[in-house]
């Protein structure tokens, strides 16, 4: 009967020690939910471009004379340097 009641004993034993809610477990704290990171592919660099090249060809005549060509694919800088030039001439004259 002593064994009867010891085997029975080490069964209950063992079947609570399998359970898994009379076991406790630490459990991790829950904190604040970790924050989304998104990451973005850079598309591009958005640089200004540089601007259009403008070409001067100056001439002079046998009368100390000077006259220029200008040729740009950008009309608004083929004016900025033309009105440059007239003002950088006309400089030199009053001198």
């Amino acid at each position: 009967m002593k064994k009867i009641l010891a085997g029975g004993l080490f069964a209950a034993l063992i079947l609570m020690g399998c359970e898994k809610e009379t076991i406790s477990s630490p459990e991790k704290p829950e904190g604040p939910p970790l924050p989304k990171v998104m990451v973005e592919k850079d598309r591009g660099d958005k640089t200004q471009p540089l601007p259009p090249e403008v070409k001067i060809r100056l001439k002079r005549d046998g009368k100390e004379q000077y006259s220029w060509e200008l040729s740009s694919s950008d009309v608004e800088q083929l004016l900025k340097v033309n009105e440059k030039l007239k003002k950088g001439l006309e400089r030199e004259r009053l001198k």
